[in-house]
């Protein structure tokens, strides 16, 4: 299912409620556990992608790149600071060829916390593609490590509700968080409204996972579409 959970908007705690990230968080067997997945040629298919929706041609052709499953998020930043402009992603393994071409799309123009991407802004944008591998249960909220994990966390709300929230791994360090300080976040992300007890900190379930991350800024794809058109 698709959750638009993987970052917050700079120097701020992010206490939107998004589409809960639900889906199992085990990396099917046979996958690949060695070697880098994540690769340039993703960000340019995710631009050749929001390129032919917003000016309403067919689709890109199916790219060159490796099509296994993964869970994955796509994330959109906008200008020289690079702000957040859309995020969203699967934690189910998801062939890569359909996966991303579907979150290109839903990042930029269904991510509840911005408006959508228009035509105007293309050439200002820079995207990402996380490949998310490595999922291991945490034994309590502190077993994880900031800078190297992404952690997902579930946990009951105030309400006794069951919510789920994740944060990828270069949020917390963006942020300038410590390990308490994303816990909280990532519960208020998840619609925790309560006072944020160590107790409601122990009866979390953590999931930590790390994240092969690949980045491209329109103008690399721009070079990169003359040097193939020149082929």
């Amino acid at each position: 299912m698709a959750s638009g959970c993987c970052g917050t908007k700079k120097q701020k705690l992010n206490n939107s409620s998004s589409v809960p990230c639900n889906g199992p968080s085990i990396i099917p067997n046979g996958i690949r556990s060695s070697g880098m997945v994540a690769q340039p040629e993703m960000c340019f298919f995710c631009f050749d992608v929001l390129y032919c929706h917003l000016h309403s041609l067919e689709p890109p052709k199916p790219p060159d790149f490796c099509n296994d499953p993964y869970p994955l998020f796509v994330t959109w930043e906008i200008g020289r600071d690079r702000r957040l402009r859309g995020c969203i992603g699967t934690f189910n393994a998801i062939n890569l060829h359909n996966g991303i071409r579907e979150y290109a799309v839903t990042s930029a123009v269904k991510d509840s916390r911005f408006s959508p991407i228009s035509r105007e802004e293309l050439s200002k944008l820079h995207v990402s593609v996380s490949i998310l591998r490595h999922f291991e249960d945490g034994a309590d909220y502190t077993d994880w490590q900031v800078g190297v994990h992404g952690i997902r966390i579930e946990f009951h709300n105030e309400k006794g509700n069951k919510r789920t929230a994740t944060y990828l791994p270069e949020v917390a360090t963006e942020q300038g968080w410590d390990q308490i300080q994303t816990i909280d976040s990532l519960l208020r992300k998840g619609g925790f409204k309560g006072i944020v007890t160590p107790d409601i900190r122990r009866a979390i379930k953590l999931t930590r996972y790390q994240s092969e991350k690949v980045s491209v800024g329109y103008q690399e794809y721009a070079n990169h579409w003359r040097s193939v058109r020149r082929c």
